[in-house]
Protein backbone atom coordinates (compact mmCIF):
# COMPACT_ATOMS: atom_id res chain seq x y z
CA UNK A 1 0.00 0.00 0.00
CA UNK A 2 1.58 3.30 -1.10
CA UNK A 3 2.09 6.11 1.40
CA UNK A 4 0.10 9.11 0.18
CA UNK A 5 0.74 11.61 2.97
CA UNK A 6 3.11 12.08 5.89
CA UNK A 7 2.65 14.56 8.70
CA UNK A 8 5.24 17.14 9.68
CA UNK A 9 3.12 18.98 12.26
CA UNK A 10 4.20 18.95 15.90
CA UNK A 11 1.87 17.14 18.32
CA UNK A 12 -1.15 18.93 19.78
CA UNK A 13 -4.85 18.37 20.33
CA UNK A 14 -6.85 17.95 17.16
CA UNK A 15 -4.67 15.42 15.39
CA UNK A 16 -7.22 12.68 16.03
CA UNK A 17 -9.70 14.79 14.06
CA UNK A 18 -7.18 14.96 11.22
CA UNK A 19 -6.70 11.22 11.41
CA UNK A 20 -10.46 10.67 11.04
CA UNK A 21 -10.67 13.13 8.16
CA UNK A 22 -7.81 11.51 6.25
CA UNK A 23 -9.29 8.07 6.74
CA UNK A 24 -12.61 9.33 5.42
CA UNK A 25 -10.99 10.89 2.35
CA UNK A 26 -8.63 8.05 1.45
CA UNK A 27 -10.76 5.12 2.60
CA UNK A 28 -7.61 3.69 4.21
CA UNK A 29 -6.09 3.67 7.72
CA UNK A 30 -4.00 6.61 8.96
CA UNK A 31 -1.13 5.99 11.38
CA UNK A 32 -1.10 8.17 14.52
CA UNK A 33 0.41 7.96 18.00
CA UNK A 34 -2.86 6.33 18.99
CA UNK A 35 -1.78 3.35 16.87
CA UNK A 36 1.44 3.01 18.87
CA UNK A 37 -0.63 2.53 22.02
CA UNK A 38 -2.37 -0.40 20.31
CA UNK A 39 0.83 -2.15 19.22
CA UNK A 40 3.25 -2.95 22.08
CA UNK A 41 5.99 -3.95 19.65
CA UNK A 42 6.04 -0.57 17.88
CA UNK A 43 7.86 1.64 20.46
CA UNK A 44 11.05 -0.40 20.13
CA UNK A 45 10.86 -0.21 16.33
CA UNK A 46 10.26 3.52 16.47
CA UNK A 47 13.37 3.90 18.61
CA UNK A 48 15.35 2.32 15.78
CA UNK A 49 13.76 4.69 13.28
CA UNK A 50 14.53 7.67 15.53
CA UNK A 51 18.13 6.46 15.67
CA UNK A 52 18.35 6.65 11.89
CA UNK A 53 17.16 3.23 10.70
CA UNK A 54 14.52 4.83 8.52
CA UNK A 55 13.86 1.68 6.50
CA UNK A 56 11.86 0.30 9.43
CA UNK A 57 9.12 2.78 8.52
CA UNK A 58 7.96 0.29 5.90
CA UNK A 59 7.34 -2.24 8.66
CA UNK A 60 5.58 0.24 10.93
CA UNK A 61 3.34 1.65 8.19
CA UNK A 62 2.39 -1.61 6.54
CA UNK A 63 -1.35 -1.35 5.82
CA UNK A 64 -1.50 2.46 6.13
CA UNK A 65 -1.61 5.20 3.49
CA UNK A 66 -1.13 8.24 5.75
CA UNK A 67 0.88 8.89 8.92
CA UNK A 68 0.63 11.98 11.14
CA UNK A 69 1.45 13.13 14.69
CA UNK A 70 4.45 11.94 16.69
CA UNK A 71 6.47 9.77 16.20
CA UNK A 72 6.10 10.31 12.43
CA UNK A 73 6.46 14.09 12.49
CA UNK A 74 9.71 13.74 14.43
CA UNK A 75 11.28 12.13 11.35
CA UNK A 76 9.43 14.19 8.72
CA UNK A 77 12.56 15.03 6.73
CA UNK A 78 13.78 11.43 6.52
CA UNK A 79 10.26 10.17 5.77
CA UNK A 80 9.83 12.73 2.98
CA UNK A 81 12.99 11.39 1.35
CA UNK A 82 11.99 7.77 1.94
CA UNK A 83 8.54 8.32 0.40
CA UNK A 84 9.27 10.85 -2.36
CA UNK A 85 5.76 10.65 -3.85
CA UNK A 86 3.96 11.40 -0.59
CA UNK A 87 2.45 14.77 0.26
CA UNK A 88 3.78 16.47 3.41
CA UNK A 89 1.10 17.82 5.74
CA UNK A 90 2.19 20.67 8.01
CA UNK A 91 -0.62 20.96 10.53
CA UNK A 92 -0.18 23.98 12.76
CA UNK A 93 -1.83 26.46 15.08
CA UNK A 94 -2.20 30.20 14.48
CA UNK A 95 0.92 30.96 16.54
CA UNK A 96 3.45 29.31 18.83
CA UNK A 97 1.63 30.37 22.00
CA UNK A 98 -1.61 28.72 20.90
CA UNK A 99 0.29 25.55 20.00
CA UNK A 100 2.10 25.53 23.36
CA UNK A 101 -1.09 25.88 25.38
CA UNK A 102 -2.53 22.88 23.54
CA UNK A 103 0.59 20.70 23.74
CA UNK A 104 1.36 21.67 27.34
CA UNK A 105 -1.98 20.33 28.61
CA UNK A 106 -1.85 17.11 26.62
CA UNK A 107 1.25 15.56 25.04
CA UNK A 108 3.75 17.43 27.24
CA UNK A 109 1.72 16.57 30.34
CA UNK A 110 1.98 12.88 29.45
CA UNK A 111 5.74 13.15 28.84
CA UNK A 112 6.27 14.82 32.22
CA UNK A 113 4.22 12.24 34.09
CA UNK A 114 5.63 9.17 32.32
CA UNK A 115 7.86 7.67 35.01
CA UNK A 116 8.13 3.86 34.70
CA UNK A 117 9.62 1.87 37.56
CA UNK A 118 12.33 0.73 35.15
CA UNK A 119 13.24 1.95 31.65
CA UNK A 120 11.21 0.18 29.00
CA UNK A 121 10.52 0.52 25.26
CA UNK A 122 8.03 3.32 25.79
CA UNK A 123 10.49 5.20 27.99
CA UNK A 124 13.24 4.79 25.39
CA UNK A 125 11.04 6.05 22.55
CA UNK A 126 9.75 8.95 24.63
CA UNK A 127 13.31 10.01 25.55
CA UNK A 128 14.32 10.01 21.89
CA UNK A 129 11.32 12.13 20.92
CA UNK A 130 12.22 14.64 23.62
CA UNK A 131 15.84 14.87 22.50
CA UNK A 132 14.94 15.26 18.84
CA UNK A 133 12.56 18.08 19.70
CA UNK A 134 14.89 20.15 21.92
CA UNK A 135 17.34 19.72 24.79
CA UNK A 136 15.17 21.89 27.06
CA UNK A 137 11.97 20.42 25.63
CA UNK A 138 9.85 21.38 28.67
CA UNK A 139 10.88 25.03 28.80
CA UNK A 140 8.01 27.10 27.30
CA UNK A 141 10.25 29.67 25.61
CA UNK A 142 12.45 26.97 24.11
CA UNK A 143 9.45 24.93 23.00
CA UNK A 144 7.78 27.89 21.29
CA UNK A 145 11.00 28.96 19.58
CA UNK A 146 11.48 25.37 18.41
CA UNK A 147 7.93 25.35 17.09
CA UNK A 148 8.52 28.46 14.98
CA UNK A 149 11.86 27.13 13.74
CA UNK A 150 10.22 23.83 12.85
CA UNK A 151 7.59 25.51 10.67
CA UNK A 152 10.24 27.55 8.90
CA UNK A 153 12.41 24.49 8.28
CA UNK A 154 9.57 22.43 6.80
CA UNK A 155 8.52 25.30 4.53
CA UNK A 156 12.12 25.81 3.37
CA UNK A 157 12.68 22.10 2.72
CA UNK A 158 9.51 20.79 1.08
CA UNK A 159 8.59 21.94 -2.43
CA UNK A 160 5.44 24.12 -2.47
CA UNK A 161 3.57 21.72 -4.77
CA UNK A 162 4.14 18.94 -2.25
CA UNK A 163 3.47 20.86 0.98
CA UNK A 164 -0.04 21.08 2.47
CA UNK A 165 -0.50 23.53 5.34
CA UNK A 166 -3.46 23.03 7.62
CA UNK A 167 -4.82 24.46 10.84
CA UNK A 168 -7.98 23.78 12.85
CA UNK A 169 -11.00 25.36 11.21
CA UNK A 170 -9.77 24.91 7.64
CA UNK A 171 -12.25 22.09 7.09
CA UNK A 172 -12.21 19.66 4.22
CA UNK A 173 -11.10 21.96 1.39
CA UNK A 174 -7.27 21.99 1.73
CA UNK A 175 -7.08 18.23 2.26
CA UNK A 176 -9.46 17.44 -0.59
CA UNK A 177 -7.62 19.75 -2.97
CA UNK A 178 -4.28 18.14 -2.13
CA UNK A 179 -5.59 14.59 -2.41
CA UNK A 180 -7.68 15.30 -5.51
CA UNK A 181 -10.98 14.13 -4.04
CA UNK A 182 -14.42 15.68 -3.63
CA UNK A 183 -15.43 17.26 -0.35
CA UNK A 184 -17.73 14.99 1.70
CA UNK A 185 -21.23 16.22 2.40
CA UNK A 186 -20.80 15.80 6.15
CA UNK A 187 -19.24 17.72 9.04
CA UNK A 188 -15.48 17.60 9.52
CA UNK A 189 -14.59 15.19 12.38
CA UNK A 190 -14.09 16.81 15.77
CA UNK A 191 -12.62 14.45 18.36
CA UNK A 192 -10.00 14.42 21.10
CA UNK A 193 -10.33 17.87 22.60
CA UNK A 194 -8.05 18.65 25.54
CA UNK A 195 -10.75 17.36 27.90
CA UNK A 196 -11.22 14.16 25.89
CA UNK A 197 -7.46 13.61 25.68
CA UNK A 198 -7.08 13.98 29.45
CA UNK A 199 -9.97 11.60 30.13
CA UNK A 200 -8.53 9.02 27.73
CA UNK A 201 -5.08 9.17 29.34
CA UNK A 202 -6.75 8.73 32.74
CA UNK A 203 -8.50 5.61 31.53
CA UNK A 204 -12.00 7.11 31.34
CA UNK A 205 -13.59 5.58 28.24
CA UNK A 206 -17.17 6.59 28.98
Amino acid sequence: MAIKLIGAGLPRTGTMSLKGALQRLTGEPCYHMDEVFRRPEHPAIWSRVLDGEIGHLDELLDGFTCAIDWPMSSVWREAAEHYPDALVLLSRRTDAGTWWRSADKTVWHVMRSFQPDEPDDWWDMNARLQRRFAHDWDDPATAMATYDAHLAEVRATIAPDRLVEYQPGDGWAPLCAALGVDEPDEPFPHVNSTEEFTARMNGDTT
